[in-house]
């Protein structure tokens, strides 16, 4: 596999966002970071979550390739490093290496639990709309444990319905805007799962307009489903979904500007960092269209050119075509 010279090369460039993200999300107070790491976990499909994985890695090493590359691409906004990573460094955290980073590794420490929601009621009137991966899979799921369902024609983005909420995945918008813009006020986001037909945990959020017996009755739907829940703040993108399309929008640029080819950015994902698929593989299935959604509406909400677009994805939105 040949790369063009250029900072990071492939792997350290594009594996950017799986850490950027993740450190995002915990300093807006969207989760913790065992929550965090385990929802990339038991529903992104990745080996370790991205605080697990800097630990091993170690900070003094991570946050100087972040700053690395940030400073080598002139500042460039897409490779910003967290003050919070700084912090740890400065403070001499340095993760397994030295007993301490985001988690503690000294003798009898234990490493906290997600937060995982208790227990909720089976809802009554369970509706699931369309054949999309997660309907089918949220479908498939309930009738082998039994749960009584109707299935009915696509309704929108509507993902479920049960108990008055309307569930969801996420476009990158959060829930309450999302309420807001469909004036629809039970709404709940539902993260992506690499297969949602394996995955044993999902990350949702809760409008603010949503009424308490609504979220429960969608959470209790999901654990019906076999899925651990864990709710995140209302965050743009919740966790997975935003790390994904920002590492397929990463492997887009380095395509676009001939650091290497579609193969080559996937393979060396998969096999350097063990991804649990290409990032441009991935981009593929969860559909370009929604990739490019998630990133616009992450860049309308935050207001930065973090989160631009890369010219080869605007390119296979307009061409209809998938990577390849």
């Amino acid at each position: 596999m040949h790369a063009r010279s250029t900072p990071g090369f492939i792997v350290n460039r594009v594996a950017r966002p799986y850490y950027a993200e993740a450190l995002r999300v915990l300093t807006e107070g969207g989760a913790d970071c065992a929550t965090l790491d385990a929802c990339c976990r038991e529903a992104g499909g990745f080996r370790m979550g991205p605080f697990e994985l800097m630990d091993m890695i170690g900070h003094d090493v991570n946050f100087a390739v972040t700053r690395s590359v940030w400073n080598a691409y002139f500042n460039d906004p897409r490779f910003l490093p967290s003050l919070v990573q700084q912090e740890l460094v400065d403070a001499g955290f340095l993760g397994k290496k030295n007993g301490r980073g985001f988690y503690r590794y000294a003798d009898g420490a234990e490493k906290p639990a997600p937060q995982t929601e208790a227990a909720q009621a089976i809802p009554k009137d369970v509706v699931i709309y369309g054949h999309s991966p997660a309907a089918t899979a949220l479908a498939e799921r309930l009738s082998v444990k039994h749960i009584a369902f109707t299935h009915a024609p696509a309704q929108g983005e509507a993902l479920a319905s049960a108990g008055g909420a309307t569930l969801m995945v996420t476009d990158g918008r959060t829930a309450t805007r999302r309420a807001s813009e469909q004036q629809t006020p039970n709404v709940v986001l539902v993260d992506l799962a690499l297969d949602y037909r394996l995955a044993t945990r999902l990350a949702v959020s809760v409008a603010a307009q949503c009424d308490v017996a609504a979220s429960r009755s969608a959470i209790g739907l999901l654990q019906a489903a076999g899925y651990a829940v864990s709710t995140l703040r209302d965050i743009a993108g919740l966790i997975v979904m935003r790390t994904v399309a920002m590492l397929a929008n990463e492997a887009a640029d380095a395509v676009n500007q001939g650091v290497c080819d579609v193969l080559g950015v996937d393979t060396a994902m998969r096999l350097g960092v063990n991804y649990p698929r290409g990032p441009l593989a991935w981009a593929n299935a969860v559909g370009m269209d929604r990739i490019s959604t998630v990133l616009t509406h992450l860049a309308q909400t935050y207001g930065e050119d973090r989160y631009r677009t890369s010219p080869l994805i605007q390119h296979h939105v307009y061409s209809g075509k998938a990577f390849s």
